[in-house]
């Protein structure tokens, strides 16, 4: 194997928001989902992102100018099915400490950029692969989508009421808790590894893998007795009448978690149902306890109940909604959310006392940075014109 060469890093970074990976440069091959969310947080964190796309456009058709998941990113549009494409990545990964890839096992490796071919070239390289299945296994060449991932997990079956279908949680669970979390969480172990023994490895982040090491908790619980394997009857999954929601006079919702005694008597108490309290310790009792605090609830607007239990510790909160989110007062004031070229969106997470982060660029435009990537990478000069249009070159595993 030759070795890798490591050329002059040119910073691309404003002064003081550098953040904790700030050097770290990383490939992505454009993806859907969960990938491209893992090179976002990586991006976020401080490393130089640079998100390798396909000619056509990503796979969903979102406006790119509006995709918050790639800002913080830089794009350079490769054909990996023209004759010089895959060499084209390949020099990116030569230089890099991280690739990302999303496609369906074998894919990659077909195309010629597989783990084989970039540890030719940079024997400490990071390899990040983000599926659904995972790389092997009856279902590893199978579509799918996070719904199904968390389905055959059983975390799917855990939420919602009984007697009614399970509602589909967005996509966050599976791809992005279940997958890019454990990715992101696999590249950095792997990264710290490669700077400590000069190798790199595979990572093999499967969103099934993740997903059900999730539920670790709960499989303990359910071990020890303490979980009922059906929905709407533990103590998180809605079953008691102190966690759950409820619907107020004005059809909107506040969400209850008021499990220790001391914050469950505050509950009560400011909820106006003192008397009633004695029935948490009675299950015999919970359908009425229930009823009673539905009651309650629909006596007045989500507001005026914010109003009640606002500064205190009955562990109630208004059920807001996306619009609604930013302005609350505690978001607000730490600043959860913020603005960049006219898009509300979440400020990257979690803070830093010594290499704080930042939204330093809006979503970075297909092709748009080819130019600053030759540079700042030291990669070959590429003659003409950026390839034009073409149909998307790989199959992917949609995730």
């Amino acid at each position: 194997m030759s070795e890798a060469k490591t050329p002059a890093r040119t910073s691309m970074r404003t002064p003081g928001t550098e953040g904790p990976l700030a050097g770290v440069r990383v490939v992505e091959l454009a993806g859907i989902g969960p990938g491209p969310f893992a090179a976002m947080l990586l991006a976020d964190l401080g490393a130089d992102v640079v998100r390798v796309d396909r000619p056509g456009g990503p796979g969903l058709g979102i406006d790119p100018a509006h995709d918050v998941t790639n800002r913080n990113k830089r794009s350079v549009v490769v054909d990996l099915k023209a004759p010089d494409g895959p060499a084209r990545v390949l020099d990116l990964a030569e230089r890099a400490d991280v690739l990302i890839e999303g496609y369906r096992p074998g894919v990659a490796e077909r195309l010629g950029v597989g783990p084989g071919d970039c540890h030719a070239r940079n024997p400490a390289l990071v390899y990040g692969r983000m599926t659904g299945w995972g790389q092997e296994g009856p279902l590893a060449q199978r579509a799918g989508h996070d719904i199904g991932y968390i389905a055959l997990t059983g975390a799917l079956g855990m939420i919602g009421a009984p007697g009614e279908p399970p509602p589909a949680p967005a996509n966050l669970l599976g791809d992005y808790a279940g997958g890019s979390l454990y990715l992101v969480v696999g590249v950095l172990a792997a990264l710290h590894h490669a700077r400590a023994s000069g190798t790199g490895q595979v990572v093999d982040a499967a969103i099934v893998d993740g997903t059900a090491h999730l539920s670790s908790m709960i499989h303990g619980m359910l071990a020890a007795g303490g979980w009922q394997d059906r929905r709407g009857a533990n103590l998180l999954d809605g079953g008691c009448p102190f966690y759950g929601t409820y619907e107020t006079a004005d059809g909107r919702y506040m969400a209850v978690g008021a499990l220790e005694p001391q914050f469950y008597a505050e509950f009560m108490r400011l909820l106006g149902l003192p008397d009633m309290a004695p029935a948490r310790d009675d299950m015999a009792r919970w359908p009425e306890l229930r009823e009673a605090v539905a009651a309650r609830f629909k006596s007045r607007t989500r507001d005026e109940w914010t109003a009640v239990f606002a500064d205190s510790d009955a562990c109630t909160a208004p059920v807001l909604s996306l619009r609604e989110a930013p302005h609350h007062p505690h978001l607000a004031a730490r600043g959860t959310f913020t603005d960049h070229g006219g898009t509300t969106q979440p400020a990257p997470a979690p803070r830093f006392s010594a290499t704080p982060t930042a939204v330093r660029g809006g979503p970075a435009l297909p092709g748009a940075d080819a130019e600053s990537v030759t540079r700042d990478w030291d990669l070959p000069r590429e003659p003409g014109p950026p390839p034009a249009s073409l149909p998307n070159p790989a199959v992917h595993n949609p995730q």
